[in-house]
């Protein structure tokens, strides 16, 4: 079916990333994303940066029109269960440390050893997308399937936290940071004793494994079987609303024009790159080099190849068993190959007309 051309013309696009590794926020910090839709005489602005709570909350579930967003993938995909009208667009691979970890001297140094053993699951009380819980709950699950474990193996032990991942612009923060750090409940109960161990992630998560001495049970941001690294920011998907995706598939084009443009940037200034990724997390480039690699501006491109998408499927049925998922839902979709197709025409052919290329795609 051929899509017709709307004539919606926003004044403004929303957009959000979270702080990990993206093309998209790279985009964003080399003010590539305004500079390119101001030639179509539309403003750019943070979904995650608004002083409104209830646009800030569109970072998560998604619900604002005329906007965009690219990070982990469980809130675009709880989201979309819970039938918002969105379109997956294209998907990013870059690979993290993953581990879960004790403190030395608990008697725990393989896999096997957590058996019957207290793991703690962090469980946010009043956010409505529990990403935090739901990613844990990827990582040890992973984690103990390397001893041939299930989560019934181990004793599964909630951290509840009260206050919401949402901060009211504004408000005070402690110590003057915009954010509380994502592992201090962990922390908390691991230096208690209330578990006897934790998963960790992330650049973030190597720093809190070298703060605190942590002794690796198991490691596996690197494993060669992609299911045991697929989570919430392995891989992170980029997608878009259904009126920008609809009614204006070129601004999508556009969109991802600007994106791939990052990626490619990436490529060729590695430096650079990892310089930007530390800024986007709040940390030091050597975390990021000890979390991603020293090959992380290698990993910042797009795709929707199939392997890709099954990672998507594979982590959406895991969500959808564990029961963060409302409902089921169609991936194939969801996704949207149209737009990366009128991409790729009008970079295997210049001359031809963004709008005909497009329209072309998205026969």
């Amino acid at each position: 079916m051929t899509r017709t051309t709307a004539t919606a013309s926003p004044d403004v696009l929303w957009y959000t990333r979270c702080p990990v590794p993206s093309p998209l926020g790279i985009a964003a910090r080399q003010g590539w994303l305004a500079e390119s839709f101001a030639e179509e005489g539309i403003a750019i602005e943070s979904i995650i940066d608004s002083k409104d709570r209830s646009i800030r909350e569109s970072h998560f579930d998604h619900h604002l029109a005329w906007s965009f967003r690219q990070g982990g993938n469980i809130p675009p995909i709880w989201a979309r269960a819970n039938g918002r009208a969105t379109r997956l667009i294209a998907i990013t691979w870059t690979d993290e440390f993953q581990a879960i970890v004790t403190l030395p001297g608990r008697g725990i140094e393989s896999v096997g050893q957590l058996a019957g053993r207290r793991i703690g699951v962090p469980r946010r009380v009043n956010d409505l997308i529990d990403f935090h819980r739901a990613t844990a709950l990827k990582g040890i699950v992973s984690g103990l399937a390397l001893a041939g474990l299930t989560a019934k193996d181990a004793t599964l032990v909630e951290l509840p936290i009260e206050e919401s991942v949402i901060i009211a612009q504004g408000e005070p923060s402690l110590f003057g940071l915009r954010r509380r750090h994502p592992y201090f409940r962990e922390l908390q109960a691991l230096a208690s004793g209330e578990v006897d161990a934790v998963f960790l992630k992330g650049a973030e998560g190597v720093v809190v494994a070298n703060l605190i001495g942590a002794q690796v049970v198991a490691e596996f941001g690197n494993h060669p079987d992609p299911k045991v690294r697929i989570n919430n920011g392995t891989p992170r998907v980029l997608t878009v609303d259904d009126a920008l995706s609809r009614q204006r598939p070129d601004l999508v084009v556009r969109l991802l024009e600007v994106v791939a443009r990052a990626g490619r940037w990436a490529e060729a200034h590695p430096d650079e790159t990892v310089r930007f990724v530390a800024r986007e997390i709040a940390t030091s480039e050597e975390a990021v080099l000890a979390s991603n690699g020293p090959e992380v501006h290698r990993h910042l491109g797009i795709g929707l190849d199939a392997p890709l998408v099954g990672a998507i499927g594979h982590f959406k049925d895991f969500l959808l068993e564990w029961g963060f998922l409302p409902a089921d839902f169609d991936l194939d979709a969801w996704v949207d190959h149209a737009p990366l197709r009128a991409l790729h025409a009008r970079e295997a052919h210049p001359t031809v007309d963004h709008e005909r290329a497009t329209l072309a795609a998205a026969a």
